[in-house]
């Protein structure tokens, strides 16, 4: 045999471990369960993120509904996809109107953000989507436009066994944190608006 023969075999011999040991911890994994997903951090890809699983419920046919807490009126590449060409199989609901140093009126906030949160309670409750995205609610949570023991106690008590919700934006609070299933914290490394760069359509919106 030679020495690359001998490697070959080696590697072989050892993917064939490694696939047999995740077989064994696959097959442990039967459970199935709605999820809550919190996408936070100071990295870009947030929204984005979880915009991929929006996407990956339309192209499987299951139903499913946005939640916008923050964003106003601005067009999305997102947004104008799903309202022009999938708005049988989502919901899509843009219930901010800016952000808060653009709107510059608290009290206007906390009354777009309590309404947001009234959609997104009759979303979440209606069986049928199977995933509701809440975009850039840890943003209201944050200034306490919404109260989060107010948002922990539904989706504990409230939320269908078998719904999805995913909430996004920076500065997720801890409690929610607690009792998510999986919690993703995208860092930031290097961001081109540093350097003098605008957002830029494609990548940013």
């Amino acid at each position: 045999m030679t020495a690359s023969q001998d490697d070959n075999a080696r590697h072989a011999m050892k993917m064939a471990k490694k696939k047999a040991a995740r077989e064994k911890i696959m097959a442990t994994k039967t459970d199935e369960k709605g999820l809550i997903i919190i996408h936070t951090g100071k990295g870009k890809g947030k929204s984005t993120a979880a915009f991929g699983m929006i996407f990956r419920h339309i192209a499987h046919g299951l139903p499913s509904a946005v939640v916008q807490f923050i964003k106003g009126g601005m067009s999305t590449g997102e947004r104008d996809l799903i309202l022009s060409r999938f708005s049988d199989l989502c919901e899509f609901h843009t219930m901010g109107e800016g952000f808060t140093w653009e709107t510059q009126d608290k009290a206007r906030d906390i009354e777009m953000a309590r309404a947001a949160w009234e959609k997104a309670k009759e979303l979440i409750r209606d069986e049928k989507n199977r995933l509701v995205l809440l975009d850039e609610i840890n943003i209201a949570l944050r200034y306490d436009y919404i109260d989060v023991n107010e948002v922990i106690d539904f989706l504990q008590d409230e939320k269908p066994e078998m719904t999805h919700v995913v909430l996004t934006g920076r500065n997720a609070r801890p409690e929610l944190i607690e009792i998510a299933d999986l919690v993703t914290e995208m860092e930031l490394v290097k961001h081109p608006f540093r350097s003098g760069i605008k957002a830029q359509i494609g990548v940013e919106y």
